[in-house]
């Protein structure tokens, strides 16, 4: 019984090899490894807590779970903008723990061959960008 759950993990595991959901951030585009996106949700009424980040929005509550909420674009520190109906929230789970990322609109997943992504340039001043990014695709 174990191989077949193995087995089924394996494929599943395979069919979101190298495949990225892409989201607009103003004109540029992103993406994010599709086995760690659990949902692409719409706007909703997030709970604002005090003391944070401005980029951490609140949190949500998602079928009972509480979610902590991240604007990307400031974040990413970018002008704010204003939410509309093409705003979502995706939510992933990485390492157990799920948190909702807000991004002006959702576009497709893609197929990005890993050797079609170069590692991000090196910088000697000490910038934590590379946190953020994996790499950026030719």
């Amino acid at each position: 019984m174990s191989e077949v759950i193995e087995n089924e993990v394996e494929l599943e595991e395979d069919t979101q090899k190298d495949k990225f959901l892409t989201f607009f951030l103003g004109d540029e585009v992103y993406g994010i490894e599709i086995k760690f996106v659990t949902e692409i949700i719409g706007m909703q009424s997030i709970t604002q807590i005090p003391d944070l980040p401005d980029y951490v929005k609140g949190i949500i509550n998602l079928r009972g779970k509480i979610i902590p909420v991240i604007d990307v674009r400031l974040r990413f520190k970018k002008s704010s903008q204003e939410y509309n109906d093409r705003t979502c929230i995706v939510v992933v789970e990485i390492k157990e723990v799920a948190v909702g990322f807000i991004v002006d609109t959702v576009a497709e997943v893609l197929t990005i061959q890993s050797q079609d992504i170069v590692l991000p340039p090196q910088f000697k001043n000490g910038s934590h960008y590379q946190r953020f990014l994996k790499g950026s695709v030719k």
